[in-house]
C-alpha cells in the first residue's frame, strides 16, 4: 500500500505547470489571469506564439502611442482598452490563421471596418500572417472609437 501513495505522490510531483509559462488556448490564445493595467497585457502579448506575438506588440504600441490614456485590462483571456469613464472601445484576440480585432462600437466609425458582427454595435478587422498594420486607418479608427462612449463590462 505504501508504494502506491509513494507512486501518487511522485506523479503530482512531476506535473506541476509552470506559473510562468501560460497555458495556450485554442488558436494560440493565450490563458491569462484577468488583470488591470499594462502588466497583465505585457504578459498576454509575450505569451503569444509566432507572427502573432509581434504582430499584437505593433498594435498594442500604436494604441498607446494614439491614445496616450489609454486604459488597459486583460479580460477573458483578451487585451481590453478603454478610456476612463467611457468603457472599452477595443479588443483583441487570437485565432489560429489570425488576430481578431473587436472595435466595440465599431459601427460608427468611418470608414466601418470590414468585417461584421452578430452585434449590430460591433465590427471587427483581421490582422493576417505577413500583412502590414495600416496604421493610418487604424489609427483613425482609435481616435473616433476613443470618443465614443464603449463597452461597459
Amino acid at each position: 500500500m505504501a508504494k502506491k501513495t509513494a507512486k501518487k505522490k511522485q506523479i503530482r510531483k512531476a506535473k506541476p505547470r509552470s506559473k510562468s509559462t501560460p497555458k495556450l488556448l485554442s488558436g494560440g490564445n493565450p490563458q491569462i489571469a484577468k488583470g488591470d493595467g499594462d502588466a497583465p497585457i505585457q504578459e498576454y502579448i509575450k505569451a503569444i506564439p509566432d507572427w502573432k506575438q509581434r504582430a499584437a506588440r505593433d498594435l498594442d504600441a500604436l494604441i498607446t502611442k494614439t491614445i496616450p490614456k489609454t486604459k488597459k485590462a486583460v479580460k477573458w483571456n483578451s487585451p481590453f482598452y478603454g478610456v476612463e469613464g467611457k468603457g472599452w472601445f477595443l479588443a483583441f484576440h487570437c485565432f489560429t490563421k489570425y488576430i481578431k480585432v473587436t472595435f466595440f462600437r465599431g459601427s460608427q466609425l468611418k470608414p466601418i471596418p470590414p468585417v461584421d458582427s452578430k452585434d449590430p454595435n460591433a465590427r471587427y478587422f483581421h490582422i493576417h500572417e505577413g500583412e502590414k498594420l495600416d496604421e493610418k486607418m487604424l489609427a483613425k479608427w482609435l481616435k473616433q472609437a476613443a470618443k465614443i462612449p464603449g463597452w461597459m463590462a
